[in-house]
C-alpha cells in the first residue's frame, strides 16, 4: 500500500512498535489478550505512532524515547475505536467482525477501558510532565467530541462550525498531537514543534472529511465496512451538510437523515440525493484546502530527507480511496 511506501524510512522502528504493542498486551487474563490483540491485528495503518517517528525524525531523533509515546498514542486511538464501534453498534471494522460482534459489548467496553489503561501505564512512565499532560487534555477532548457527536445524532440543522469542532476533537487533536510530541521528545525547538502540530492538525481535518465522503463514495468491499454508516447512525458529515445546503429542495434529504431507522433503499436514496447536490465535491474541496495548508506549515520545517515523505504523506491523505 501507499502509505507503507510513505513509512519507508521508519519501516524498522514500526516494526518494532508492533512488536512491543503486541508483548505490552498480553496478560494473564486470557479473554483480554485475545481480544486486544485481535483489535491489534485489525490490519490499522499506524498512522499516528508513523507521525510520532517521521516527526522525530527532523530533530534528535532517538526510537527508546519516542517507542512508549508512540505505543501510547496507538493505544488510546485503539480504545476509541473500539468504545466507537459499541456506541456506533458497528458490525465490521477493517473488513472483520468487531470486538462488540466477537465478544459481546460488555467485553468490548472492558477492552476499551483496558486498553485506555494500558495508555495511562505507559505514560505515567514517560519522563516528561509535559507530554503527560498533553497527551490526557488530548483525550479528554476526544471523549467531549463523541459526546458532542452522540447529542447531535440526527440532528440535520447543523452546520459546517459543529463539524468541524466535533472532528477537530475526535481527529485532529490527536494527529496533531502525535507530530508534536515526535518533535518534543526529540528536542525541537518550541517554534519547530508548533509548526509540525499544527502541520499534523491541518492533515487531520482533512483525514477525517475523506473518511466522511469514503463512507458514501467507497466500494463497501475495499473500506471493510458498508458504505452510508453515517447515514444510518445519524451522523452528520461535511458531504450532508453542504448537500442540506445546495439541494433546491432537501426535504426529502431531511426526511431521511432524521429517521432513527432506514431501509437499505433510503440509504441508497439520501447517498444518491448528496452525490447530485455537489456535496461529495464541495468536501473535496475542503479537502484540499487543508491539504494545502498543512504543506505551507511544512514549508518552514528543516531540509531533511524525512521532509519529503511528510509531503507524500499529505498527498496520500487527500488522494486516498480506501
Amino acid at each position: 500500500m501507499k502509505h507503507q511506501k510513505i513509512f519507508r524510512e521508519i519501516t524498522k522502528d514500526l516494526k518494532k512498535v508492533e512488536k512491543e504493542l503486541t508483548s505490552f498486551l498480553l496478560v494473564e487474563e486470557p479473554i483480554l489478550s485475545q481480544t486486544c490483540v485481535y483489535s491489534l491485528q485489525a490490519g490499522g495503518k499506524r498512522m499516528r505512532p508513523g507521525f510520532i517517528l517521521l516527526a522525530g525524525k527532523f530533530f534528535e531523533y532517538e526510537f527508546e524515547k519516542l517507542l512508549p509515546v508512540a505505543m501510547a498514542i496507538e493505544l488510546i486511538h485503539m480504545a476509541t475505536l473500539v468504545h466507537d464501534d459499541v456506541v456506533d453498534a458497528s458490525l465490521t471494522r477493517r473488513g472483520r467482525p468487531t470486538v462488540a460482534v466477537t465478544w459481546g459489548n460488555t467485553v468490548s467496553i472492558a477492552t476499551g477501558d483496558f486498553l485506555m489503561a494500558k495508555s495511562l501505564e505507559l505514560i505515567s512512565k514517560i519522563d516528561n510532565p509535559e507530554v503527560s499532560k498533553m497527551l490526557a487534555n488530548v483525550s479528554v477532548e476526544m471523549c467531549q467530541g463523541e459526546i458532542q457527536q452522540i447529542k447531535c445524532s440526527y440532528d440535520v440543522k447543523q452546520d459546517f462550525k459543529q463539524y468541524y469542532y466535533r472532528i477537530r476533537r475526535k481527529t485532529a487533536l490527536l494527529i496533531g498531537l502525535s507530530c508534536k510530541l515526535g518533535a518534543m521528545v526529540s528536542n525541537a525547538s518550541k517554534r519547530n514543534v508548533w509548526i509540525i502540530g499544527t502541520y499534523g492538525y491541518c492533515l487531520g481535518i482533512a483525514f477525517q472529511i475523506v473518511d466522511d465522503i469514503l463512507d458514501i463514495t467507497a466500494d463497501p468491499k475495499v473500506l471493510g465496512k458498508p458504505v452510508g454508516g453515517d447515514i444510518r447512525q445519524g451522523i452528520m458529515t461535511l458531504p450532508m451538510i453542504s448537500a442540506i445546503k445546495n439541494l433546491e429542495n432537501p426535504e426529502r434529504l431531511k426526511e431521511i437523515l432524521s429517521q432513527e431507522e432506514k431501509s437499505d433503499q433510503e440509504v441508497a436514496e439520501a447517498i444518491e440525493l448528496i452525490k447530485i447536490s455537489g456535496g461529495i465535491e464541495e468536501s473535496r474541496m475542503m479537502v484540499s484546502r487543508y491539504i494545502k495548508k498543512s504543506i505551507k506549515y511544512l514549508d518552514e520545517l528543516p531540509e531533511v530527507p524525512t521532509k519529503n515523505a511528510l509531503y507524500e504523506l499529505a498527498n496520500f491523505v487527500g488522494e486516498r480511496s480506501y
